[in-house]
């Protein structure tokens, strides 16, 4: 029998940045498990050889009846994100949930050596690529009319943020900055949305070992494993 969860995703195209791994990767394979047989992923990250795998599992598991679409996407690029969705094949344009995940840590430094390049990384992907994603797909969202038939504009935005972006930490300013701007940025957002029923909604998970801290500390791995031992 199918569940609740099930039928409200029958049939919907999902969109997930920075699905190769981590949270992105294990959401993806989430609603692939809570619908299996009709179900858009497209999934979209830098690497695009990884997720051609992540797809090749989940069809593993899940079976056929999961179209998935993996694309590379650097979502911090606004020209590369602008002719996105147009790019895709015609049944993966119209996108019901977007799940902005894509997003990164660089370094531990603390003002004032913290390096210029490492600033203009974290911002433009986690906050410029985020907003750059959203506002791709909103003309869509608002395009639509609800089930009604009266209340305009239809679809889920989830962005994730962290805990970091309620209380910083030593080391963590700039990452936590973005996260705090991703979390005012939803607040907004949700309140400029409120005549639709267009949803908008953030989560802040706490530490999750990933490949998180494995970027953060250059691809020392040694290192990244003492943050979560």
């Amino acid at each position: 029998m199918s569940s609740a969860a099930s039928k409200r995703l029958a049939g919907k195209t999902i969109l997930i940045t920075g699905a190769s791994s981590g949270i992105g990767r294990s959401t993806a394979f989430e609603f692939a498990r809570t619908a299996p047989s009709d179900l858009r992923l497209i999934l979209t990250a830098r690497r695009i050889d990884t997720l051609k795998k992540v797809a090749e599992d989940i069809t593993a598991e899940v079976g056929s009846g999961v179209k998935i679409l993996p694309v590379q996407l650097v979502v911090s690029k606004p020209d590369e994100v602008r002719s996105f969705l147009s790019s895709l094949p015609k049944e993966f344009q119209s996108v019901d949930v977007l799940v902005n995940n894509a997003g990164l840590v660089k370094g531990v430094a603390k003002a004032p050596e913290i390096n210029e390049e490492d600033i203009r990384t974290m911002f433009d992907t986690n906050v410029h690529g985020l907003i750059n994603m959203i506002q791709a797909v909103l003309p869509t969202y608002k395009s639509r009319m609800g089930p009604d038939g009266v209340t305009k504009g239809t679809g889920d935005i989830i962005n994730v943020g962290s805990i970091a972006g309620r209380d910083g930490y030593v080391g963590g300013s700039i990452y936590c900055a973005t996260k705090a701007a991703v979390r005012t940025f939803t607040d907004a957002l949700r309140k400029e949305l409120v005549d639709t029923r267009i949803r908008v909604m953030i989560i802040d998970p706490g530490q999750v070992e990933t490949e998180f801290s494995i970027v953060r500390f250059g691809g020392d791995k040694k290192k990244a494993d003492a943050v979560y031992a």
